[in-house]
């Protein structure tokens, strides 16, 4: 595995997810520390699940303060932009804007760093560890944060997410034979980002069991 990738797309990760945590903290009217403390949950709580799978105890998180560090100075940072914003109130397009724009550069980033994890295993099928693991590490920070924003997580329910970093770790898998890994590694995230953003735009929608009746009331 290149570590220096991976610690590049780490970073990203960590910085994307603590903003979008701090931001659904404010929107949730939390005080400081629940903004640092959500936002910092967000931004390590798929790489510590994703550590504690492959047996990396204690997780790296909790070795390596970067990642507490680098989202706490976010929290922080949002919620003074936010406290000092000169439009009152913020647009609420352009915020969601925002939260959709840095969700999604955590969401390829941390596939990425989960799927190389995998990769690194070499244990098994050269599918299921990396692809899982990539789409745990995408989803699991996002899951937290909404749970503890009283939220049911979006990946259950709404447009393509957890389905757009599994795409992308499937498809990259399936090339890693064929291109260098800081190559695989782009391609991945251009995949994750490219469903994400097509979702957000086209509406995408997985298929959501409905009775007949619900379907008939819809068209009218």
């Amino acid at each position: 595995m290149d570590s220096l990738t991976w610690v590049i797309f780490d970073i990203m990760g960590t910085i994307a997810f603590a903003i979008s945590g701090a931001m659904v903290a404010i929107q949730r009217k939390m005080d400081i520390f629940g903004t640092i403390v959500l936002a910092a949950l967000t931004a390590v709580g798929g790489g510590m699940v994703r550590d504690v799978l492959v047996g990396i105890t204690p997780p790296m998180a909790l070795c390596n303060i970067t990642d507490f560090m680098l989202s706490i100075i976010i929290a922080v940072v949002v919620s003074l932009v936010y406290s000092f914003w000169p439009y009152s109130p913020p647009h609420k397009y352009f915020m969601l804007w925002l939260y959709n724009m840095f969700d999604t550069v955590g969401l390829a980033s941390f596939t990425i760093t989960g799927m190389l994890t995998g990769l690194a295993r070499e244990a098994g099928n050269p599918y299921v560890l990396p692809v899982l693991l990539g789409v745990i590490t995408a989803v699991g920070g996002g899951v937290l944060r909404d749970l503890m924003a009283h939220r049911m997580p979006g990946v259950l329910y709404k447009d393509i997410y957890a389905t757009a970093a599994l795409i992308g770790a499937v498809i990259s898998c399936a090339l890693q034979n064929y291109v260098d890994t800081v190559t695989l590694a782009w391609i991945c995230f251009v995949l994750v980002i490219g469903i994400r953003f097509g979702a957000l735009y086209y509406g995408w929608h997985l298929f959501h069991p409905r009775a007949n009746w619900q379907r008939r009331n819809r068209t009218r």
